[in-house]
């Protein structure tokens, strides 16, 4: 068999398996980015006639998929939110941006400080890209399709989407802080600080949210509301559509040197709130949840493969050690501390906390950071670690998210949160 024949049957294996691998493995402790990491790892240590993976040397490739796969990801994330924005609403989400994101890139950094003599740029840029989380591979902990009811979300399902669809964006400064350490030879106090706080964190985020603003309300009134027929799409029901506010927002907020993926969260929930009971809603995330589906597995599948062939070679005791300590330490701890005084019972708390799945945008940030001097050294150490973490996430959230979820709803059905025992 050719190695284009081999490809091309893979290809069509692996999208019809990601029609028909979720309702499979729905209500089991499985699911389907599990089955697709397997299958990679499966097909890596068979004599298939499939092309070399090199990460490191497809770094360009390997950036713009996964660039994409997020920013699909984000939009899927955004349209289906069904409460309105408000400070109370959002506090859940607020509360894991402001406290949890810090205090993971923080305590990240510092335990790469410890297990490793690598420096502190590399440190920091290791707790910046393994901070984002990913509902997206664990289809029980995020909020499912549209509906008309802005209240039918419970507050776990609702905090860990949002949360995602937030953090995506909001690492970033923390990535271009590592980059400008590095760029300042790991010295602290030679780095542009001021710009990094004045440019990187605060500028590049309201220019997104702008952009997303703008064109969010700008999209709604033309699907929703124009005076010509054949501008008002949500008559039309085309949902090819949502690739249209995807790449226009992303592409807009990008040449206004604002964050990307920031601008297409909003926009997708500025869309969302124009009109938030339509059932074109439906139809536009309905699409771009089978665009994800086909990206993400098509990612894992990669993930998994070269895993086997390449990246557990790189693999030490240390780095199995720090990625066993974020999912199971580090997260859970310091998202259990953003949330103390919360309105929500302990035991969503706890699930809340636990749940930070790390996925397709940390594979994202470590592409582009290595597309950048200063961590050319440590390419494939770096590839090992946040493909090894990521992995691990995907088998211990992915086994686990059905059981416990499941278990919470029940809960909540027998004593709601706040009852007395």
């Amino acid at each position: 068999m050719s190695s284009t024949g081999s490809v091309f049957t893979i290809l069509g294996l692996g999208a019809l398996a990601a029609a028909v691998l979720p309702r499979l493995v729905r209500g089991r402790p499985l699911s389907m980015p599990i089955v697709f990491l397997a299958a990679g790892a499966v097909a890596g240590l068979l004599p298939l006639p499939l092309p070399e993976l090199d990460p490191v040397a497809d770094r360009v490739w390997v950036e713009h998929i996964t660039e994409v796969c997020v920013i699909v990801s984000l939009m899927g994330a955004g349209l289906a939110l069904n409460r309105p924005f408000g400070l109370r609403a959002w506090a859940g989400p607020g509360r894991l941006i402001g406290i949890t994101l810090p205090l993971t890139v923080l305590a990240t950094t510092v335990l790469i400080w410890v297990l490793f003599d690598w420096p502190w740029a590399t440190a920091l840029l290791v707790g910046a890209l393994l901070a984002p989380t990913d509902p997206v591979l664990a289809a029980e902990v995020r909020v499912g399709e549209p509906t008309d009811d802005e209240n039918d979300e419970d507050e776990v399902r609702f905090t860990l989407t949002a949360e995602a669809g937030l953090n995506d964006g909001l690492a970033f400064p923390f990535v271009l802080a590592a980059l400008a350490l590095a760029a300042a030879g790991g010295v602290w106090a030679e780095a542009d600080w001021g710009r990094w706080f004045g440019v990187d964190l605060l500028a590049k985020a309201a220019i997104g949210v702008a952009v997303g603003l703008a064109l969010g309300r700008l999209l709604g009134w033309m699907f929703f509301r124009a005076g010509s027929s054949s501008l008002r799409l949500s008559e039309h029901m085309e949902g090819f559509v949502a690739l249209a506010a995807t790449f226009l927002s992303y592409g807009l907020a990008e040449l206004a040197h604002g964050y990307g993926f920031v601008a297409v969260f909003v926009t997708a929930c500025a869309v969302r709130a124009a009109e938030r009971g339509h059932g074109y809603h439906k139809v536009l995330h309905g699409f771009t949840e089978q665009i994800e589906r086909v990206l993400t597995a098509g990612l894992l599948f990669l993930l998994g493969h070269y895993l086997v062939t390449d990246g557990l070679a790189a693999l030490t005791w240390e780095m199995v050690l720090l990625a066993v300590a974020l999912l199971v330490v580090i997260r859970p701890l310091t998202g259990w501390v953003a949330q103390l005084g919360f309105v929500t019972g302990p035991r969503e708390r706890v699930v809340t906390a636990v749940f930070g799945l790390r996925g397709i945008g940390s594979l994202f940030y470590l592409a582009y950071a290595l597309g950048h001097h200063g961590f050319d050294g440590q390419a494939r150490d770096l590839w090992a670690l946040t493909a090894t973490t990521v992995a691990l996430s995907v088998l211990l959230h992915g086994a686990s998210a059905t059981p416990v979820i499941r278990r919470l709803d029940r809960l909540r059905e027998i004593r709601p949160p706040g009852a007395p025992p």
